[in-house]
């Protein structure tokens, strides 16, 4: 990421920078065909996401655990826009037998046995798209409407454990790193869409696949650590974003029609950019893969 466009908000390649909106780059956008599915749009930038989705005409599905919070969030965007097309869905990503991520949370083992933040903000997703792939293969292929998936990763997948995923360590309480397990997490979420993408890409078929890194937002993802993170934002004033700001670069990859094609990538500020070394590993991601569905498979049968 360039620093320099970062703090002062100079536009990228895309036309579009650190500090443009969600409104903003989605501008003259029309969505009215399509359908989507925003996880944790309850609040904070997916309830903006879910709301500029929905400005642009999209049919916007907001899933979430909190039943009445996503309610609530449903009728605070049809109070400013009447014609909105918003259905709520429940739904708990940290459980597979059964939403929104978690952050720099204490070590815990969701119901299914695995540790938070690999169930929650990757296994939970990784699920969640397998389930619904089908049906978005059949879409693309009977109306040639390109289908998008969008993984919210972070910068933060950069500072994850050595080796990137600890495939054998996921639940282990002794060497376990708050900072370390959300960044491993979130480097899931970015080899998730690169073996999809792959994958898809070998099928030739119309799905593109992308993650994003949304920009440093104060939201109640940092619940578990508010002293850390007012520090941490204190010394980083300058880095962070509000909430238009932060739902900008999901928005733009959700919708923008200079993304027609464009599959397998990783973009901050509305811009391609290049992830670590473990980003780009494809074994890495093939095995992530194979692990996933062992994880899952294992669950469902307890």
């Amino acid at each position: 990421m360039d620093f320099f466009a970062l703090v002062t908000g100079k536009r990228g390649p895309s036309g579009f920078g650190s500090a443009s909106t969600a409104v903003q780059v989605t501008e003259g956008v029309d969505a009215s065909n399509l359908t989507a599915i925003v996880t944790g749009g309850a609040g904070g930038i997916g309830l903006e996401t879910a709301r500029v989705l929905a400005l642009r005409g999209a049919h916007v599905i907001i899933a979430a655990r909190n039943l009445e919070a996503a309610s609530e969030a449903k009728q605070l965007i049809l109070k400013d826009n009447h014609t909105a097309r918003i259905d709520v869905l429940k739904l708990d990503l940290s459980s597979i037998k059964n939403n929104a991520g978690v952050m720099f949370c204490p070590f815990q083992l969701s119901e299914d046995g695995i540790e938070m933040h690999f169930a929650t903000n990757h296994l939970g997703h990784f699920l969640l798209t397998n389930l619904l792939l089908e049906k978005m293969k059949t879409t693309a292929k009977t109306t040639g409407v390109e289908g998008r998936i969008v993984n919210l990763s972070s910068l933060a997948h950069a500072g994850t454990y050595k080796g990137g995923i600890r495939f054998d360590k996921i639940n282990d309480p002794d060497s376990y790193s708050t900072i370390n397990a959300y960044g491993q997490s979130k480097l899931a979420n970015l080899l998730h869409a690169n073996e999809l993408s792959r994958r898809l890409q070998e099928e030739g078929l119309s799905i593109t696949v992308n993650s994003v890194h949304p920009g440093l937002i104060m939201t109640p993802l940092m619940r578990h650590n508010p002293l850390l993170m007012k520090a941490f934002k204190m010394f980083t004033f300058c880095m962070w974003k509000n909430v238009p700001q932060g739902a900008a670069t999901t928005s733009y990859v959700a919708l923008h029609p200079q993304l027609k094609g464009v599959t397998g990538k990783y973009y901050a500020d509305c811009n391609e950019t290049e992830p670590s070394k473990d980003a780009g590993d494809e074994n890495l991601a093939k095995r992530l893969w194979d692990f996933s569905n062992k994880l899952i498979d294992g669950a469902s049968e307890i």
